[in-house]
């Protein structure tokens, strides 16, 4: 394996680079302050779309998909380090078209979407016109488990009609969402596995109502983790994705990529935060000397620098896998580092804050945000203990499946 840049990223790196130093970063406080101006929690700031037309007219659009007819053409291990960069900065993602919950939508789209659906749907959101959410956890049952999901879906006729009650159906409130994929039972009696279908609901669709904003850190704003009621939702039996009984299946092969652009977002918001870190240490005197000479302050920076780096290496590999052998094949590696990069994110910030002393704790730097986003992902897209229990389980039927005689015999004593 070879974790080279290739010529690709290197020619793309530098220019994300000078974008995010050029645009993004100066954008961050002008869009706290228009959100703030409109009054709107769930305002979408001009800035915003100045920054995304400015992206797209460089050629820095849809990094993040492969496939040469829809994206860039990017592998995996390409996207990874521009990725990296964009995760410094909690707005970046958007500016490139490379934002979840978008990316996953558009990319199962693009490999399990009809015709007409690619059309309708994956062509505006490639375009960046519109946004898209997925509905599927639900509140009544665990999220870790969706073959637990209740949301109902029976096919009468020509048409679908949906009724159940979802929540962190993220995006859901930003003004451009046209678009929810929604996961729905359509076979209770299949085995768990295959009880499961995805439908494409409009969300002018009658029936289908936004009951809140969930709050999280007690903040509700951006585009909010909605909570959702389908109530006789009726949409065209034409909305399936893919064929009945796929939802599950689909998920697993929108969750590795999604799974992994998470992770690659971490390492470059843990680079922010400790290079926050370090410039606060260079520059903040106490005692006689400045917080850099403090041995603690020498630990945490060595500890961050060491992990981010351990971090950004199983990344790589887990990419590289993807890429060379398949989703599938890489499963064990995502779910590895789906639990490192999250744990890595949260330990360097929470140190970042802690040199900032009460700075740390307020909005005056980026860190409560990055802190904020970096412990969700400790439970989006599978919280740590399911991701280490699936891990485990591989490891144990790996050495179960050795024979006895590679496995050195117990001495007694």
């Amino acid at each position: 394996m070879d974790f080279e840049y290739s010529e690709k990223t290197k020619a793309l790196l530098p220019k994300v680079t000078e974008f995010m130093e050029r645009y993004v970063y100066p954008a961050e406080k002008v869009c706290d302050e228009q959100i703030e101006a409109s009054g709107d929690k769930h305002h979408h700031p001009a800035i915003m779309e100045e920054l995304k037309a400015k992206a797209k007219a460089q050629g820095l659009w849809n990094l993040f998909l492969p496939d040469r007819e829809y994206g860039a053409g990017l592998t995996n291990l390409d996207y990874a380090p521009l990725s990296e960069v964009m995760g410094r900065s909690l707005i970046a993602s958007e500016a490139f078209n490379c934002s979840a919950p978008d990316t996953g939508n558009m990319e199962i789209l693009a490999e399990f979407g009809s015709k007409e659906q690619k059309k309708k749907w994956l062509e505006p959101l490639l375009d960046g016109k519109i946004r898209s959410c997925f509905s599927m956890t639900e509140p009544a049952v665990a999220g870790s488990d969706p073959t637990l999901l209740k949301t109902r879906a029976v096919r009468q006729g020509d048409q679908y009609v949906i009724d159940g009650h979802k929540w962190f159906t993220s995006n859901a409130k930003h003004p451009h969402c046209k678009i929810a994929i929604v996961m729905v039972v359509t076979d209770p009696e299949a085995e768990p596995h295959r009880r499961a279908s995805q439908i494409l609901v409009p969300l002018d669709t009658p029936g289908m109502k936004i009951v809140r904003p969930v709050p999280v850190f007690n903040h509700d704003g951006g585009h909010a983790h909605a909570e959702v009621i389908y109530d006789n939702v009726k949409v065209p039996a034409t909305n399936l994705l893919g064929k009945e009984g796929d939802g599950f299946p689909i998920s697993q092969a929108r969750l590795g990529p999604g799974r992994i652009h998470h992770c690659m977002r971490a390492i470059g918001g843990a680079e922010r935060a400790l290079d926050l870190l370090c410039q606060r240490a260079l520059n903040r005197v106490t005692h006689g000397s400045t917080l850099a000479d403090k041995g603690i302050i020498q630990h945490w920076i060595a500890q961050s620098r060491m992990e981010i780096d351990q971090a950004r290496l199983l990344v790589l590999y887990a990419a590289w896998k993807m890429d060379k052998y398949g989703k599938k094949e890489a499963r064990q590696e995502i779910s590895m580092v789906k639990t490192v990069a999250a744990n890595m994110y949260q330990r360097v910030v929470d140190r970042a804050m802690q040199t900032h002393g009460a700075m740390g704790l307020t909005n005056d730097t980026p860190l409560v945000s990055l802190f904020a986003y970096a412990r969700t992902l400790r439970l989006a897209d599978g919280p740590d203990e399911v991701h280490n229990q699936v891990v485990a389980r591989r490891e144990l039927r790996r050495v179960m499946a050795l024979k006895t005689a590679a496995i050195p015999a117990a001495v007694p004593r």
